[in-house]
């Protein structure tokens, strides 16, 4: 009987994987691999099995074809309370309104101030709107290096064309993503806390249309990338406290009982600021104290209003704290809060970056002695570092925003000096050694620069602009503020500056305060002697 034929491969018997050897002596190689889903294998050569993913054209079709989905928005959960900034929303909405060129607009400033939280709200704002000219797609980059860039680009990407997820490698999902920003308009790109210009530089050379908005601590450099640049200062003191009410006591603006609450920002129009701010009438005793103190930087009232909530307690007794315990206050967070987001801890990664930069770190530790008032740059030139160094190290600080310069004069953030001050041998930049061997140099300093007599009309300018400064390093180095192991007297007053005429004045100015500073300064202008 004959077998019909099979339509059925015909089945050979299973062969050994690995070497094996023929009659002949000679050794042979067998390879088996599998494919699946869009991949192809090819043996080249008798030792080399070559896997290569095929996909179909529809996937990899010209980035021009590829069509955003409606509402594609990617944007962090911004819970924190907003409150003012109408006046820089306005402008960043004005920067940010191109025609058919791309647009950047930079967002620098102190770490804490809002850049983030300013950005979010804005980006959110231009995501919410009902016109034509809402922009798609509404997209977040965390871009803290080059890497992340490329990151936030691949899952863009992917959001553009899901089938892409486990197509591609993320090489090539972030070079199509930027391929399709530079192929398209109306989009909202947001670099958020870019740490070096040439992290994006190479993204935003490319792109032509859209809008792009950066946040960053770096103040310079964004000339390279045509960038308008918006820098962002602290809050007024009336916004200040109205943030901590609606953080520490939210139902006392919700409830009603601050007269004048205000009400939140139109999301379609982000230059709209609240119109009216409450008052410190509701309970929030010593409100105007504490945000004061903490110099109106919006992360440092967030992270004490969230405390000020969870204990229960007023913000006089919270200001009490902070002076007694200055170290844990300023790296305490309640509970559900990012311990990352202390400003201890924000500004210990702005020193991380500055440690490369010879005496950085030193100058600010010595600026951290004195007044929050300009201080006059040439007060340093007594540094062991030459004026050449001292300078770069200025310059440096100012480009992260840590110190402003103008050409006479060195301004610090009160909170940038209280926490500079405040010893941490937990911190690399605030050992406790480290500390008081600035507050050592810091009288140096003062005491080499003051005029030789408080009463020589001559000498009166310098006195006017020294003056602040004597006050501020005798309060800071007063008994009450002192670290836990420099006890005594005797120490305290060998710091303390020793000539005559500074001495008398820092005495004086500590029983008289503030007050005695300003008319004494109004006196020297008009003619009469400075110190009465």
């Amino acid at each position: 009987m004959t077998t019909p034929p099979s339509d059925d491969p015909p089945t050979t018997p299973p062969q050994p994987e690995g070497p094996t050897t023929t009659g002949s002596g000679v050794v042979e190689v067998r390879m088996e691999a599998a494919a699946s889903g869009n991949a192809r294998i090819y043996q080249a050569g008798r030792d080399q099995v070559v896997n290569e993913t095929v996909l179909p054209e529809i996937v990899l079709r010209p980035v021009t074809e590829v069509v955003a989905p409606p509402g594609l928005v990617n944007l962090p959960r911004h819970t924190r309370t907003f409150v003012g900034r109408g006046d820089e929303l306005a402008r960043l909405a004005a920067a940010l309104r191109g025609g058919n060129e791309v647009v950047v607009s930079a967002v620098h400033g102190l770490g804490g101030v809002g850049k983030s939280t300013l950005a979010a709200h804005y980006a959110l704002a231009q995501a919410r709107r009902q016109d034509a000219g809402r922009p798609n797609p509404v997209w977040w980059i965390t871009a803290e290096s080059g890497q992340a860039v490329r990151t936030g680009l691949a899952r863009l990407a992917v959001a553009l064309q899901p089938e892409l997820t486990t197509a591609l490698p993320l090489e090539a999902l972030a070079e199509r993503a930027t391929a399709w920003l530079a192929a398209h308009q109306g989009w909202l790109l947001v670099l958020d806390n870019v740490n070096e210009v040439a992290d994006v530089q190479p993204l935003l050379q490319r792109v032509l249309t859209g809008q792009v908005l950066v946040t960053s601590r770096l103040g310079e450099g964004w000339h390279r990338l045509d960038a308008q640049v918006l820098r962002l200062d602290v809050l007024s003191e009336r916004e200040a406290i109205e943030l901590l009410t609606r953080l520490a006591a939210p139902e006392l603006v919700d409830g009603g009982n601050l007269d004048g609450a205000a009400q939140p920002a139109d999301a379609g129009d982000p230059g709209r600021a609240a119109a009216a701010v409450p008052g410190e009438s509701g309970g929030l005793d010593g409100a105007a104290e504490l945000v004061r103190e903490l110099g109106y930087l919006p992360l440092a009232i967030e992270q004490a209003g969230a405390y000020l909530h969870q204990t229960r307690i007023a913000p006089r007794e919270y200001l009490e704290s902070l002076r007694r315990q200055p170290a844990v206050m300023y790296d305490q967070v309640a509970r559900g809060g990012d311990a990352e987001r202390t400003i201890a801890r924000v500004w210990r990664l702005t020193l991380d970056r500055l440690a490369g930069t010879p005496y950085a770190v030193d100058v600010l530790r010595v600026l951290a002695w004195y007044g929050a008032q300009p201080v006059p740059r040439t007060l340093l030139d007594g540094m062991d570092a030459g004026q050449a160094e001292v300078r770069h190290a200025l310059g440096e600080l100012a480009a992260y925003n840590m110190v402003t310069l103008d050409r006479e004069t060195v301004t610090v953030h009160r909170l940038v000096q209280a926490v500079t001050r405040t010893p941490d041998d937990a911190d690399p930049h605030r050992p406790a050694a480290a500390v008081d061997a600035a507050r050592a140099l810091a009288t140096v300093l003062l005491d080499t620069a003051a005029a030789p007599s408080p009463r020589d009309p001559a000498g009166w300018p310098l006195w006017r602009a020294l003056l602040p400064h004597v006050i501020a390093l005798t309060e800071h180095a007063a008994p009450r503020h002192r670290h836990a192991h420099d006890r005594g007297p005797a120490r305290q007053d060998r710091r303390l500056p020793q000539r005559p005429g500074l001495a008398g004045e820092r005495d004086r100015a500590a029983q008289q305060g503030p007050r005695h500073v300003r008319a004494a300064a109004g006196r020297g202008r008009s003619g009469h002697a400075v110190v009465q």
